[in-house]
């Protein structure tokens, strides 16, 4: 039985379980973290509604996530053409790996980022001088997205050099 595939047949389950996790874990990320910022604007906004539109800043930043999560989903889907290119295990563990970086800090950071968040909008409406430490302090939250991304973007670009052909 003669086949067009070449590499490990079940080379590619893996790397599109890396493209799933990617963009799952970090839309579950940005979800909870947008869901408990919200609570934080809604509840504050009933008191305060004049810092209403400052205070959307968390929700913004936790639905960034979801992004990185999708460039990354994309970045390994095109990595994976077992027909034009040979697609070893290799490959399908570093797309994983990688899948699984970004995902897990995109969740990380939107867990950071709604707590923070949430407490944060509320506390500057009571005190207007916290704005720009809740604003650091989700920078930071952020920022762990930003290094699973890049660490994403890094293992991604490792497959393919499995073997040389």
């Amino acid at each position: 039985m003669a086949s067009s595939f070449s590499g490990d047949e079940t080379a590619p389950f893996f790397g599109f379980l890396g493209a799933a996790a990617a963009l799952v874990f970090s839309c579950m990320g940005a979800a909870y973290g947008t869901a408990k910022s919200g609570v934080g604007v809604a509840s504050m906004g009933v008191m305060r509604p004049e810092l209403v539109m400052k205070s959307i800043v968390p929700v913004v930043m936790a639905g960034v996530l979801g992004i990185y999560g999708l460039i990354i989903a994309v970045i390994i889907s095109t990595g994976i053409n077992p027909k034009a290119k040979s697609y070893y295990l290799f490959d399908g563990y570093a797309h994983l790996s990688s899948g699984l970086a970004c995902g897990l800090a995109g969740l990380s950071a939107g867990m950071a980022i709604g707590i923070v968040g949430d407490a944060g909008v509320r506390a500057n409406a009571q005190q207007p001088k916290l704005f720009v430490g809740m604003i650091l302090i989700l920078i930071f939250a952020e920022a762990l997205a930003l290094y699973g991304l890049i660490v994403g973007i890094i293992l991604s670009s490792r497959a393919g050099q499995s073997r040389a052909e």
